[in-house]
């Protein structure tokens, strides 16, 4: 399972049918993120063989599909392809939950007791029901936190609308073409780390500025709820938020107790973004999805981990110096 691979791509048509194979990769770049929209670019040679098939990609139209080792680890649709006259051709990609924020709900619909996550589901439904790109949707595990929603024909993007659904106790990420839901306490494991795994050095950050011991979530009208209050250590740290989206009193208590769980105490996390995994790290690439939990142990700071912490991030890099990856993570339950 070491950390070492290349890739290759190739751009397909939104019926299926494969536009142009990219046969010499100058530069891979590929993300994956929670709770929001990851992004990949690829820097392509064009030799005459395909460089007109390159020149009829469109955005949107047309899809960007990356794989490493000969394994699908990325795809999502082409949205800004550039061309120069040196040949190359390079082509900037979001993953498929870039099209729900370019969708809105398309009927009136209101929710009530239902779990997080089947309302998050019912939403990508939605807005994928009227033009499907193709795409899949997998709930990991319910959230387990249950309340009240109402959207409105028309009113506001899909996609704005799972968003506020992540701030509330559920986390999602898009691997490929398949979205994945899960609660916010997910702890899935996919392996253990350790700083012989990161040769570059770790950052251990504790974060005070995300520090609140109180929160207030205002919904809509009159609807409200709270959670904390003054720390016997930290003392009084206060914060209030509206979201309109939440429309009874127990669902804005949740979403003030989902809060405060990633705020007191502050998250610490460690950022390796500025550091590459070793070669040799005992690591699946592919199975490092956010929201999933790696073990880390790190003594090299003066502020020593040794706990379960969860994916924030994935960054994949390739290019004439060769492959780099870095994760970025945080301790389970404090990722907002």
């Amino acid at each position: 399972m070491a950390v070492c691979g290349t890739h290759s791509a190739r751009i397909v048509d939104r019926g299926g049918a494969v536009v142009a194979q990219a046969d010499v990769l100058l530069e891979v770049e590929w993300t994956r993120v929670l709770d929001d929209i990851s992004e990949a670019r690829v820097l392509i040679q064009a030799g005459e063989d395909c460089c007109a098939a390159l020149g009829g990609v469109r955005p949107w139209r047309h899809k960007l599909v990356i794989y490493r080792n000969g394994r699908w680890c990325w795809e999502g649709p082409v949205v800004v392809p550039e061309w120069t006259g040196a040949g190359t051709v390079e082509l900037f990609a979001y993953d498929p939950l870039a099209w729900l924020d370019r969708r809105v709900p398309h009927e009136n619909m209101r929710f009530t007791d239902k779990d997080l996550a089947d309302i998050a589901a019912w939403l990508i439904a939605d807005g994928f029901a009227p033009d499907d790109p193709g795409h899949s949707v997998e709930i990991i595990a319910p959230t387990r936190i249950r309340g009240d929603r109402a959207y409105e024909q028309d009113i506001g993007q899909t996609g704005d609308h799972l968003r506020d659904l992540a701030e509330t106790g559920l986390d999602f990420t898009a691997v490929g073409s398949k979205i994945l839901l899960m609660p916010e306490n997910f702890s899935g494991r996919v392996g253990s780390l350790t700083d012989a795994d990161f040769p570059d050095g770790l950052a251990v950050v504790d974060d005070g500025l995300a520090l609140a011991t109180r929160w207030v979530i205002q919904g809509k009208d009159d609807v409200s709820g709270e959670a904390g209050g003054t720390d016997p250590y930290f003392g009084l740290l206060e914060r209030s938020v509206e979201q309109t989206s939440i429309l009874d009193s127990r669902s804005a208590t949740d979403a003030a107790r989902s809060r405060l769980r990633t705020s007191n105490p502050a998250p610490v996390f460690i950022d390796s973004q500025q550091t590459t995994l070793s070669p040799e790290a005992p690591v699946d690439v592919e199975s490092l999805v956010p929201g999933w939990c790696l073990d880390v142990t790190t003594t090299a700071t003066c502020r020593n981990i040794s706990q379960r912490l969860k994916i924030l991030g994935l960054k994949v890099v390739e290019d004439a110096t060769g492959e780099k990856v870095s994760v970025q993570l945080t301790p389970a339950g404090a990722e907002n």
